[in-house]
């Protein structure tokens, strides 16, 4: 069997060097500019962090012979690639029985679609799974258990993937059908987190993080439900596993660039110094512009929206969010 992984960035590493004796050949893809000297020569990458792979994983920008022959497709992209990327999987020659399987949190700017709904867009006929999960990168290269969820509309497939990619004692797997919810919940929680570092960072205590994490899982269940998710999915681990992860851990990368934009930092800066992805940036303000389509009001990622984009103050994003109108609990 053979696994490619589109994406040399930190999840793609980690996943092609957790997943590398799982397979007879994994080839990792990536642009030219993306691939460093020592990851082509060395198998080597120190920054944003370190990887080591094994000397049997091939490395290449040249995408046609990187998907020849390959049973499943990872794509570790950033969520603003997955269309061009799929434009040149369609030009490469990628066939309908290759799965590919998407591990890019997030939702498309403009047209405000998950991402197997762009590659379904541009790859009609291609068999599709999600891959979601409490996976922050360091702790999985340190040998630390997680699990996640393997979502396909197709139960073969999903099934298919779940065996192919499950590491004993490493990374167990969990089959579901809900592609929606769990598309949903592993991308709005990244906004979710940028809110729990930018209050850990204005030091607002225990009490916060609590309020935060709740009405931040409000928001998600609401949205995601409205379009189409099961409410028990975002109660599991694309859901609130991930979200409790990524909310309690300065491994996350958005908790960490919450974390700056709570010492007053501005964006620009952050995303500068951060050196990688952080995908809550771009979605905060696609779910903003999915709630306002849908008539929902999400408070929290409203806030996080004005942070990131604003000259708004941290003193003045906590005002708003607690001194706006009284209002009964909803849940969803």
């Amino acid at each position: 069997m053979k696994l490619t992984v589109l994406g040399p960035g930190c999840w793609g590493l980690t996943l092609a060097w957790l997943l590398t004796d799982n397979f007879d050949e994994v080839c990792i893809w990536g642009r030219t500019s993306d691939l460093s000297d020592d990851l082509i020569k060395n198998k080597h990458c120190s920054k944003p962090l370190e990887v080591q792979l094994k000397d049997t994983v091939k490395i290449t920008d040249d995408l046609r012979s990187a998907i020849k022959d390959a049973d499943i497709i990872l794509s570790v992209v950033a969520t603003g690639g997955v269309r061009p990327v799929c434009e040149q999987l369609k030009q490469a020659g990628v066939n309908k029985e290759q799965i590919i399987v998407n591990a890019s949190k997030g939702i498309e700017l403009g047209t405000l679609k998950r991402m197997s709904e762009v590659i379904s867009e541009v790859l009609p006929e291609q068999k599709i799974a999600i891959l979601s999960g409490p996976t922050l990168a360091r702790e999985v290269l340190a040998g630390k258990p997680t699990a996640a969820s393997v979502a396909s509309k197709d139960e073969e497939t999903a099934k298919y993937v779940q065996n192919a990619l499950n590491v004993p004692n490493k990374f167990r797997l969990y089959t579901n059908p809900d592609v929606i919810g769990v598309e949903l919940g592993g991308s709005l929680k990244n906004v979710i987190a940028i809110a729990s570092g930018f209050a850990h960072a204005m030091d607002l205590g225990d009490n916060c993080m609590g309020t935060l994490l709740t009405r931040g899982m409000a928001e998600i269940v609401r949205v995601s439900v409205k379009l189409g998710a099961n409410p028990s999915t975002l109660y599991g681990l694309s859901g609130m596993g991930d979200l409790i992860a990524t909310c309690s851990s300065p491994l996350s990368r958005n908790y960490t660039v919450g974390s700056m934009l709570g010492k007053g930092k501005k964006i620009d800066d952050i995303l500068a110094e951060l050196g990688s992805v952080a995908e809550g940036v771009k979605t905060s303000k696609a779910v903003c512009d999915l709630a306002k389509k849908l008539g929902e009001e999400v408070p929290v990622s409203s806030a996080i929206y004005e942070a990131v984009y604003t000259d708004i103050t941290p003193q003045e994003v906590l005002y708003k969010l607690m001194n706006r109108k009284l209002k009964s609990e909803d849940v969803y």
